[in-house]
C-alpha cells in the first residue's frame, strides 16, 4: 500500500463530507447543494476533518466517484452524463491529450470517443464536456475549502498552533490544486468562466467568462503566491505537492506562454526550472521503474503524483485503464499483473519511427507480436504497434496487491520534463546555457540507451520535440507540444487518421482549442463559444 498520509477511501467512506462537497454538471452553480445536514461549520470546526477534506482535493484527481469503481453513473460518480470510470481526471486528460495525436489510437466506438483520434468533435463530444466538468468540479471543491480556512475562519474554529501551521500549508496546497485546474481549463479551452472562493453558487447568471491571458496572469499569480506558502521542496508527504510542484508546473506555464499569450516567457521558464533542479531531485537509474506498481519507493524523480493503490483508489481510470486497455491480441495480462485486458489502445508508426529500429531506445517499448505497424482499421486492436507504459508489477517481478486495480502512481511532474523544459527553453533564446542543456538531454538518453550511443553533441527544437515524446509518452503532455510547435493542426506534421484520412492530414487551426460545451454556453449566458464551433 502507499505510504502517504493522502487516503483517499478515508474521504469515499465518509459520505457526508465527500457529498458536501460534490458538485452537477451545470458549472452555472459549481457545488451542488448539500445533501446532509453536515455543514461546513461542522466539517471545519473541528482540526480532525482537515485532512480528510484535503484527502477530497487529491481524490478529485485520482477518483471519479464516491465508491469503488468510480460509481458507475451519478449520483454515486461525480458529475452526470457520463459513466464515473470514463469521467476519471487523468483518464480525461491522457483522452484529450494523447488519444488526440500521434501517441495512441483507441479501437472502441463508445459515443463519439472516436472523433478525438480523428479530429472531427464537436461541442457535444461527451468526453470533452466531461473533461470541462471535471476540471470545474475540482475548481469547486477546492472554491469551498479555500472559503473555509481563510485566516478569520480559522480563528473563529478556534484553530490554533501547529494545528494552524498545517491548516495554512493545506491552504496552500489547495490554492495549487485549484491553479493547477485552472491551468488545465487555459491550455485546453481557453476562454472559461472563473469563480474564486468569493463567487457563491447559485449566482442567477452564473460565473463570469475569463479571457485566456487574463487566466494565464491569475493562474501564474496564484502559483506564485501558493510556492510561497507551501512547504519546502522535498519535505512534504509523497502525493502532496510542496513548492516544488508550483515551480514544475510554473515552468510548464512559462514555456507555452507564447501559445496562451501571444508573449514568450523562455528565461522565466528557465529561472523555475532551476529552482526544481536545485531542490536536489535526481533520475530514478531505471526508465522502466517510472512506471511500476512501486514506483512509490525510491524514486528521487517524482515531483508530484497521482497516487493510486488495489485497495483506497479502486478505479477504472488512472492506471488501471492505461494498463488493462493497451492490452489485447496475444499479449498476456499476467505478465503486466493484471487479470485481464481491454483491447483499446495502441500507438501510430509514426511514434513507432521515433526510435531506433534495433530497439536500443528502451523507452520505445512496442509489442509487435501479431500486431500490424499499419493502421487500417481504427477498430482492429492488431492494427498498430501495442506500447507497453505502464504495468501492476512491481520491481521484483510480484504482482501488485490487486490485479484489477492498477497501483502504479501517474507522474504530473517529474524531472525529465524539467530538463527538457529547460533545454526547450534555452533554444528558444532563454537564457540557459546551451553545454547544461545538451547534458541534461543526455543524461536522459543515457538511461535510455544503457550506454554512451544514444549521447548527442548538439540538439535542435525539433530533437527536443522527438525527444519529448520518447521520454514523456503518454504522459499527457504530447497535445500541447505539438500546438507549442505549430504541428497539432497543421500539415506540417501528420499522422495516421489525423483529420479522418488514413495518411493524415490538416484540420482546422480552431481545433487547438477544444469547444465549450453547448449545454454550458445554453446555461450560462456569460460564455461565448470558442470559434469554429
Amino acid at each position: 500500500m502507499k505510504k502517504s498520509n493522502i487516503k483517499i477511501k478515508s474521504l469515499v467512506i465518509t459520505a457526508a463530507v465527500a457529498m458536501l462537497f460534490s458538485t452537477t454538471s451545470c458549472i452555472k452553480d459549481l457545488e451542488r447543494e448539500p445533501m446532509t445536514d453536515v455543514t461546513a461549520d461542522v466539517v471545519f470546526k473541528d482540526f480532525g476533518n482537515y485532512q480528510n477534506v484535503l484527502a477530497k482535493l487529491y481524490g478529485g484527481l485520482a477518483m471519479g466517484g464516491q465508491v469503488s469503481g468510480d460509481g458507475g453513473n451519478y449520483p454515486d460518480s461525480d458529475i452526470s452524463g457520463i459513466n464515473g470510470g470514463f469521467s476519471q481526471y487523468t483518464r480525461l486528460m491522457y483522452t484529450l491529450n494523447v488519444v488526440s495525436t500521434d501517441e495512441a489510437v483507441i479501437g472502441w466506438n463508445d459515443g463519439n470517443l472516436h472523433t478525438i483520434h480523428k479530429m472531427t468533435w464537436d461541442s457535444s463530444n461527451e468526453f470533452i464536456t466531461a473533461m470541462y466538468y471535471r476540471i470545474y468540479t475540482e475548481i469547486g471543491l477546492c472554491n469551498e475549502f479555500l472559503r473555509n480556512v481563510t485566516d478569520e475562519k480559522l480563528a473563529q474554529n478556534g484553530i490554533t498552533g501547529s494545528n494552524l501551521t498545517e491548516a495554512k500549508y493545506m491552504r496552500a496546497e489547495a490554492r495549487f490544486l485549484r491553479a493547477q485546474s485552472y491551468y488545465h481549463a487555459l491550455d485546453m479551452f481557453g476562454n472559461v468562466p472563473f469563480a474564486k472562493e468569493d463567487y457563491l453558487p447559485g449566482a442567477v447568471d452564473g460565473p463570469p467568462r475569463i479571457e485566456r491571458a487574463a487566466l494565464f496572469n491569475f493562474v501564474e499569480q496564484e502559483l506564485l503566491a501558493s510556492a510561497n506558502d507551501m512547504k519546502e521542496a522535498k519535505t512534504s508527504v509523497y502525493g502532496r505537492a510542496d513548492k516544488a510542484a508550483a515551480w514544475a508546473l510554473l515552468a510548464r506555464l512559462y514555456l507555452n506562454a507564447g501559445v496562451y499569450t501571444g508573449t514568450q516567457r523562455n528565461n522565466d521558464c528557465i529561472t523555475y526550472c532551476n529552482k526544481v533542479i536545485g531542490a536536489g531531485y535526481t533520475l530514478k537509474s531505471d526508465y522502466k521503474s517510472l512506471f511500476l506498481a512501486d514506483n512509490d519507493q525510491n524514486n528521487p524523480e517524482a515531483i508530484l503524483t497521482v497516487n493510486f493503490d488495489g485497495i483506497n483508489t479502486q478505479t477504472n481510470g488512472g492506471t488501471t485503464y492505461l494498463v488493462h486497455a493497451a492490452i489485447g491480441g496475444s499479449m498476456k495480462a499476467s505478465d503486466f499483473g493484471v487479470n485481464g485486458g481491454w483491447s483499446g489502445l495502441r500507438t501510430t508508426k509514426s511514434f513507432v519511427e521515433k526510435f531506433p529500429a534495433n530497439g536500443a531506445d528502451k523507452r520505445g517499448n512496442f509489442y509487435t507480436d501479431g500486431q500490424n505497424l499499419e493502421i487500417n482499421d481504427l477498430g482492429s486492436f492488431n492494427d498498430g504497434y501495442a506500447f507497453i507504459k505502464y504495468k501492476n508489477v512491481k520491481s521484483n517481478g510480484s504482482a501488485g496487491s490487486n490485479t484489477n486495480w492498477v497501483e502504479a502512481d501517474i507522474p504530473l511532474y517529474r524531472l525529465a520534463d524539467i530538463y527538457l523544459m529547460y533545454a526547450e527553453a534555452t533554444l528558444r533564446g532563454g537564457n540557459g546555457n546551451m553545454t547544461t542543456a545538451v547534458e541534461y538531454v543526455n543524461q536522459l538518453r543515457q538511461r535510455a540507451y544503457g550506454n554512451g550511443s544514444g549521447n548527442v553533441s548538439s540538439i535542435n527544437l525539433d530533437f527536443i520535440l522527438d525527444e519529448r515524446s520518447r521520454e514523456l509518452s503518454w504522459e499527457m503532455t504530447r497535445r500541447s507540444d505539438l500546438i507549442r510547435f505549430g504541428k497539432f493542426t497543421s500539415g506540417d506534421y501528420l499522422w495516421p487518421w489525423k483529420g479522418n484520412v488514413k495518411g493524415g492530414k490538416a484540420v482546422e487551426s480552431y481545433r487547438n482549442l477544444f469547444p465549450i460545451p453547448a449545454k454550458d454556453i445554453i446555461a450560462n449566458p456569460n460564455l461565448i463559444q470558442n470559434p469554429g464551433y
